[in-house]
């Protein structure tokens, strides 16, 4: 058979060689690149075989009846920065991103401006999006969805069934090798998967992120939507290694080369402190002075005021009551989180 002769499925050996081709550069992308860059590069590479206009990827959490899906981490190409807040004002009522949450491990396409919701429509318009080819994946170690969607425009030919084919067995390439790069970052081995961790750029930029960190975060900190962290957590990534308190949670921050990885754990209420701290909160508790502590303890008062200012924050108390009620709950035996 002569190259370019079609194969089974009607696609030709020279499409074949061409995708095995960049499969292989796929992987030396994610060898050289790591997960900062190679998705972005990756999907440049293969719109050489499978021609688009512009493209989105990130992390999703499902739709039900109470909330609409919401991208807590997404990529572009071609699309403005916009695009996924854009996106999030009318995910409600999104057919096709609903038929793909619904259909994991297929490839869903779709063309013209057709939903029944008009909005969604003036959206697809403003960023021509007449041709659509989606593909999602369950990552049920992180509780949420992974999906890589392209696009083209109202000139352009619809996506067909090889074009389809290709795209279902390049992302299968793509998901793994991004697995394999969050899970040697964050290196989770136990029974609850990674939905307690995430991954960074310096700048705040997420790569991965689990469930349980997303519904940590958008509880304490709210009208955070994803995709960048916020800026409260932002501010204490160039500190790494360190800890913060998200509310019963401390969220730990571990540096790895250009990322940050971020770790969230659920600690007894008294866990968080430092020994000095809590010795001091103890004291305050128990009802004495700030100059008699710091007669006690060997501090200027002023220390001492920082200390309790400090357990008060971590706790998340704001009355010698709730402080002494905190200090009583009991301690797990989880390891107090490192300290910068």
């Amino acid at each position: 058979m002569e190259a370019g002769d079609e194969v089974g499925g009607g696609t030709s050996m020279a499409t074949l060689n061409a995708f095995n081709q960049c499969v292989l550069h796929l992987g030396r992308l994610a060898r050289d690149r790591g997960a900062s860059q190679f998705i972005a590069d990756g999907l440049q590479a293969f719109a050489r075989l499978v021609p688009f206009a512009s493209a989105w990827w990130g992390e999703m959490s499902t739709s039900d009846v109470s909330a609409p899906p919401q991208s807590w981490m997404h990529g572009r190409i071609n699309l403005p920065e916009s695009f996924a807040i854009e996106w999030h004002k009318v995910a409600v009522n999104d057919r096709f991103s609903q038929t793909t949450l619904s259909q994991p491990g297929e490839v869903v396409r779709d063309s013209g401006f057709t939903d029944p919701c008009e909005a969604v429509n003036d959206f697809a318009r403003r960023h021509d999006l007449y041709h659509l080819m989606c593909i999602t994946f369950e990552l049920p170690e992180s509780g949420l969805m992974f999906f890589v969607c392209l696009y083209r425009g109202l000139q352009a030919p619809a996506f067909n069934d090889s074009e389809a084919g290709l795209f279902s067995a390049f992302c299968d390439h793509l998901l793994q090798l991004w697995r394999f790069q969050v899970q040697d970052m964050i290196r989770f081995d136990s029974g609850n998967g990674a939905t307690d961790f995430g991954v960074a750029r310096m700048d705040g930029s997420l790569l991965y992120v689990g469930a349980r960190l997303c519904a940590a975060i958008e509880h304490e900190l709210p009208g955070w939507s994803g995709s960048m962290l916020p800026p409260q957590v932002i501010a204490q990534l160039p500190k790494a290694p360190c800890v913060m308190r998200l509310g019963r949670c401390a969220l730990t921050l571990s540096p790895n080369a250009e990322h940050v990885i971020l770790s969230l754990e659920t600690l007894s209420r008294g866990a968080v402190l430092a020994p000095r701290e809590r010795t001091a909160a103890m004291l305050f508790a128990a009802g004495h002075s700030y100059k008699e502590i710091a007669k006690i303890l060997a501090l200027s008062p002023a220390t001492v005021r920082t200390y309790l200012r400090n357990c008060y924050l971590q706790l998340g108390v704001k009355s010698k009551v709730e402080l002494g009620s905190a200090l009583r709950s009991p301690s797990s035996p989880a390891q107090t989180p490192r300290r910068a």
